[in-house]
C-alpha cells in the first residue's frame, strides 16, 4: 500500500513563492538563515509561546497544533482568536509589509485543518504584519480555497518526485536565504553548470 505524505503547511506557502525553495527545504532539509529568517524568528516569539489568554474580549490561543487527516496536513496556527459570537479566526503573523498572497495559502490550509478538528465553518482569517504594525483581514472564499487544495497537491507531488524544480533565477532569488544552495544563476544555464563541474569537481555532467 502507498501512503501519501503528509504536507507541512508552512511547506504551502514556501512552494506558492518559489517550487524550488520548497523542495530544497522540505525535499532536501537544506535550510540557511539570512537577515529576514532571522527577524521572523524573532518576530514569531510571541507567537511561538504555547499561551491562552483574554485579549480585548477574544480569546487567544497561540502556537496552536494543527492536522487534517482528510488533506493529509500538519502544522501549527500562530494565534487563533475566539470570538464571544463563535467565530473561529485564525491569525499569521509576518515580519515586514505584504507583498504577494502567498501567505494566504498558509492561512486558508490553517483553516481548514480548524474546520475539521473543529466541526466549525471558518470562512475569516488575518495576517498581522509587525512592519507596518497591520492587521489585513482575508476571506477564506472559495476561490482561495480552490488554490489552497491544488497547492497541496503540487505539494504531495513534489515530496513524492525526485527532481528539483528548475531555478527561477528572478527578483525572487536575491533576498533568498538558500541562494547559495540553489545557484539559480548556474543551473539556470547548462553551459555554466558543465564548466563549473569541469572546474570545481573535475568531471563533466
Amino acid at each position: 500500500m502507498t501512503v501519501e505524505p503528509v504536507v507541512a503547511i508552512s511547506a504551502i506557502e514556501h512552494y506558492a513563492y518559489c517550487p524550488r525553495q520548497c523542495a530544497l527545504v522540505h525535499l532536501d532539509g537544506v535550510w540557511q538563515d539570512n537577515v529576514h529568517t532571522l527577524r521572523g524568528d524573532l518576530g514569531h516569539r510571541r507567537a511561538d509561546t504555547l499561551s491562552s489568554r483574554q485579549e480585548r474580549g477574544v480569546r487567544v490561543m497561540r502556537a496552536v497544533p494543527l492536522w487534517s487527516e482528510t488533506l493529509g496536513l500538519t502544522g501549527r496556527a500562530d494565534a487563533v482568536e475566539l470570538t464571544v459570537t463563535g467565530e473561529v479566526v485564525p491569525v499569521e503573523y509576518k515580519m515586514g509589509g505584504p507583498h504577494g498572497d502567498t501567505a494566504h495559502l498558509q492561512l486558508c490550509a490553517q483553516a481548514m485543518c480548524l474546520e475539521e478538528m473543529l466541526g466549525v465553518d471558518v470562512r475569516q482569517g488575518a495576517l498581522w504584519f509587525s512592519g507596518p504594525r497591520r492587521r489585513v483581514p482575508v476571506a477564506l472564499d472559495d476561490e482561495l480555497r480552490a488554490r489552497t487544495l491544488a497547492a497541496i497537491a503540487a505539494v504531495r507531488d513534489l515530496l513524492v518526485g525526485t527532481a528539483l524544480p528548475p531555478a527561477p533565477n528572478d527578483q525572487r532569488c536575491d533576498q533568498c536565504q538558500l541562494l547559495g544552495h540553489c545557484l539559480p544563476g548556474l543551473v539556470s544555464e547548462p553551459a555554466r553548470a558543465v564548466a563549473y563541474l569541469k572546474e570545481v569537481v573535475g568531471c563533466e555532467p
